[in-house]
């Protein structure tokens, strides 16, 4: 049988883990908390009790649609905690009735065309990696369809002149990456979802990839978009800039699928680096790295790798010994060596109390490798042990699916003159629901990116819930976590997107006269409303 997507676990059904392997994870939970931790199996697709599909697609459908019970199941949720809690417990309340995979621009323009005669709720869907109920169906429509756009995933021109890649928005990271190679670029994005995500998910979501400085985001790499929209075609000029007006790119990044689905776009690229440096350097506090880091990002060197853990994370996933803060420096070109520009860069972190010894600072012309475990578990020390580690997360959280443990990140951004006080409010806020909630937990952050003008942090916490009650009580930490991160200033995501989970901060957050015009705009291009309804604005 071919190997696919598991319908409840992060990555392949091969890579399910085993009931050794969760056995095995429920003893070390156990230990940890002090409680036993019984494991429980996952049902098999076999097993699962779906609501009958209510809606027949036509006829001229019939080739790119399916109601086939994994399909659904599997279209039915994302990859949040909460995601994870339901998908394992076989509640599939509200699946869509229907799962459609598009082959071009005709059959998604033929699906919104259905779905919009017949009022149906309709959810394009990339990967299926969001992890803020972003591609939940709402309740209250008489039929919902999925369009899984992963069958529109070729790379159909590459300018090799420009530096720029037309591809379907379909691509997942590592077929559009693979489909680069023999031409000899990259797009070097890669998101903790690489594996799993699209480039179409990318810039709906506004994700955040593989650099930590300057091109943090999928939004510094469009070049142009095309949407297919329940009014017709969406397509700005391929440009390297623009003044003229406000840009429909810039609207179309980050509208989370209300506005159109995303079919292609131009993308920057470039040569596949072969100059890199990197080290790690520690320090006694969080607060002595963080001005290492600002220090680094206000002399604009832009390292490619420039990440803070603080010492609870450090502890975590790195090996360290819970006292010391690390900060993980690294640069890359396809062009130019690197030594100077990171010599430069541990100088800023030494006068900021940094240590670090000059054969730790590694310099090389290695060919380019993509972010894979092994190339992670070939590196040494503590960097190379975080690495491996967040790479494997997502599986490590298969293990303990079940077992009561509460796991989950929020992340955000603040300027630097507000982040101590900001950090402190939310860690206090975040501690007093553990305590409150369920006697106690952990909080650990790190800075994924790094701006001039502040980091964005991103929050851990773990803590052991109740079986049968852990989605009530992440969502009272869940709250509490999100009002103190709009109390204090902050946004309330800098890459995950808002999703059905953030959406009632995101309306604390965003001017109501913007709320006004994007629902104008909405209603322009969906008079419908049929695209996923909820998210951003209301229906």
């Amino acid at each position: 049988m071919t190997d696919r997507r598991s319908y409840w676990a992060w990555g392949m059904e091969s890579q399910e883990p085993t009931p050794a392997k969760r056995e095995a994870a429920a003893k070390a939970m156990s230990e940890r908390f002090g409680v036993p931790l019984n494991t429980v199996q996952p049902r098999s697709v076999d097993q699962l009790d779906l609501r009958p599909s209510r809606i027949t697609p036509p006829a001229t459908l019939s080739e790119i649609t399916t109601t086939d019970t994994y399909e659904r199941a599997f279209h039915t949720y994302g990859h949040s905690f909460r995601d994870r809690v339901r998908k394992f417990a076989a509640d599939f309340t509200n699946p869509p009735d229907v799962v459609a995979y598009p082959r071009n621009e005709a059959d998604v323009a033929a699906l919104l065309d259905w779905c919009g005669s017949a009022g149906y709720a309709t959810t394009p869907f990339g990967g299926g990696s969001s992890v803020v109920g972003g591609v939940e169906a709402p309740e209250g429509y008489d039929g919902i369809v999925t369009i899984d756009m992963t069958r529109m995933d070729r790379v159909l021109e590459v300018d090799d002149v420009s530096r720029a890649v037309h591809v379907q928005a379909g691509a997942l990271g590592p077929v559009l990456e693979a489909q680069l190679k023999p031409h000899g670029f990259t797009m070097r994005h890669f998101p903790q979802s690489f594996e799993y995500s699209t480039v179409g998910g990318w810039i709906v979501t506004r994700s955040g990839g593989h650099y930590a400085t300057n091109e943090t985001r999928i939004d510094e790499f469009v070049e142009s978009i095309r949407m297919m929209t329940p009014a017709g075609p969406w397509e700005s000029f391929r440009l390297p800039g623009s003044g003229a007006g406000p840009s429909p790119d810039r609207l179309a990044l980050g509208s989370e699928g209300i506005l159109g689905v995303v079919t292609e776009a131009w993308m920057r690229i470039q040569g596949r680096p072969r100059f890199r440096a990197s080290t790690g350097i520690s320090f006694p506090s969080l607060e002595s790295v963080s001005e290492a880091a600002r220090g680094i990002a206000q002399a604009k060197l832009w390292p490619a790798n420039l990440r803070v853990l603080d010492p609870g994370e450090g502890a975590a996933m790195a090996g360290l010994d819970g006292k010391t803060a690390i900060l993980i420096v690294g640069f890359e070109s396809a062009d130019v060596p690197q030594d100077a520009f990171i010599r430069e860069a541990v100088s800023i972190a030494r006068d900021a109390g940094g240590e670090v010894d000059d054969d730790e600072i590694v310099i090389s012309p290695a060919p380019y490798g993509a972010i894979t475990s092994s190339d992670a578990a070939g590196r040494q020390g503590a960097v190379g042990a975080w690495r491996e580690a967040f790479i494997s997360l997502p599986y490590d959280w298969n293990d303990i699916t079940g077992l009561g443990i509460i796991a989950d990140t929020f992340e955000t951004s603040i300027t630097w003159d507000r982040w101590p006080e900001f950090d402190r409010a939310v860690r206090g806020a975040m501690q007093d629901a553990m305590d409150r909630v369920c006697g106690g937990g952990t909080v650990t952050a790190r800075f994924t990116h790094i701006y001039p003008d502040g980091p964005a942090p991103y929050y851990s916490f773990t803590v052991l819930g109740k079986p049968g009650s852990e989605l009530s009580q992440w969502a009272e930490i869940k709250t509490a976590a999100s009002d103190a991160v709009i109390a204090a200033g902050g946004t309330i995501t800098h890459h995950h997107a808002v999703g059905r989970d953030h959406r009632p901060w995101y309306d604390r957050q965003r001017p109501e006269p913007f709320a006004a015009a994007l629902k104008a705009a909405k209603k322009a291009v969906d008079p419908s409303s049929i695209l996923n309804p909820g998210v951003l604005i209301d229906p």
